[in-house]
């Protein structure tokens, strides 16, 4: 059986998932909330999330998801600012 997924869908589906095995990894403890991998997931996953909700055109979504991305924007911005100065980035 082949899945007739639309674009949308597909990046939708993408940054759900990159959500999610961030979400797992954290949880197993397998990467830090405050590491850059797992800083990076929730970056690109709710990036990803949040422009598959605006192609849908629902908005609750898109709020949440851009939300999201800002602040895993904001986290990784602190990483490298701690790295740049020679500081370890927080765990």
């Amino acid at each position: 059986m082949m899945l007739d997924l639309t674009f949308t869908e597909i990046v939708g589906s993408i940054g759900v998932l990159l959500l999610l095995i961030a979400f797992f990894m954290n949880l197993v403890g397998a990467l830090g909330a405050g590491s850059l991998a797992y800083v990076g997931l929730n970056l690109i996953g709710a990036g990803l999330a949040c422009y598959a909700s605006w192609l849908l055109d629902f908005f609750p979504f898109v709020v949440l998801e851009g939300t999201w991305a800002v602040v895993a924007a904001l986290a990784l911005g602190r990483i490298v600012i701690r790295r740049a100065r020679g500081r370890p980035a927080a765990r």
